[in-house]
């Protein structure tokens, strides 16, 4: 049995993490800004006969994010995997939005992920073994404003992290899921309806995928073949074509 620490645990992708771990037998501790919906998902889990912490902690927060960062060090009942999930859309373009919502972004999805990581590659590199994985997103390879930027950032970060530890025992694998079935986008204000239902993937299979990457030292890992194909499509476009076709003002959100 491990223990697994989820960011963004309380919704979306991160539950799922949370479900298919605790499901496996693996006790989990939840993060998340909202408690409530922690302890809801706590209670869901229970019956799964694991170990489950609750932690409510706004990863844009400082003292919050050492809080997490102090448990991933934690000798006793020790992380053996770290799940960087937590995210969200900006919902505002970077020119004419606000500096607090674009630092929030950056807090949150760029700063937490490399101080969480920090606390928990040594920690696991000393026991020997453990695993950390990022999660990305298909648009690191595209050019909508700050969002892409921070997924990119974690890209090449988890590349250079798994570089670093090979061979200690420790992996760290980045997953680059596109467009995914959960309340993201409602979140983001963007029209999911406007996409037809083949592009979208449902969160468990993001989830497996991601799960059977780490297990087996893959280091990139991009859910469902429709999108493998677009990222192959990306990485060889010319820049200027992936601007036109998936830059800023492309990413469907309402107003």
């Amino acid at each position: 049995m491990s223990r697994a620490l989820i960011t963004g645990a309380s919704a979306g992708l991160g539950r799922e993490f949370a479900r298919t771990l605790a499901a496996e037998g693996n006790d989990v501790v939840l993060v998340a800004r909202s408690a409530d919906r922690l302890e809801e998902l706590a209670a869901e889990l229970a019956p799964t006969g694991v170990n489950i912490e609750v932690l409510a902690a706004d990863l844009g927060n400082e003292t919050d994010l050492a809080r997490v960062a102090s448990r991933l060090r934690a000798t006793d009942d020790p992380v053996t995997l770290l799940v960087n999930n937590a995210g969200f859309g900006l919902g505002q373009d970077f020119v004419g939005g606000t500096l607090e919502r674009e630092l929030e972004g950056l807090n949150v999805m760029v700063r937490a992920v490399l101080v969480l990581c920090h606390a928990a590659a040594p920690a696991m590199r000393g026991r020997g073994f453990g695993s950390i994985i990022n999660v990305s997103s298909m648009t690191a390879l595209t050019a909508q404003g700050t969002y892409s930027a921070h997924k990119a950032w974690a890209r090449t970060f988890t590349e250079g992290l798994a570089a670093e530890l090979a061979g200690t025992g420790v992996t760290a694998t980045v997953v680059t899921p596109g467009l995914i079935r959960t309340e993201f986008h409602e979140r983001s204000e963007v029209d999911s309806s406007q996409w037809p239902d083949f592009v979208f993937a449902q969160p468990r299979q993001v989830v497996d995928e991601a799960l059977t990457a780490a297990r087996r030292g893959r280091v990139i890992v991009t859910p469902t073949r429709l999108y493998k194909a677009a990222s192959a499509l990306a990485k060889f476009a010319p820049r200027a074509l992936v601007r036109k076709i998936a830059g800023p003002g492309l990413s469907g959100r309402n107003g």
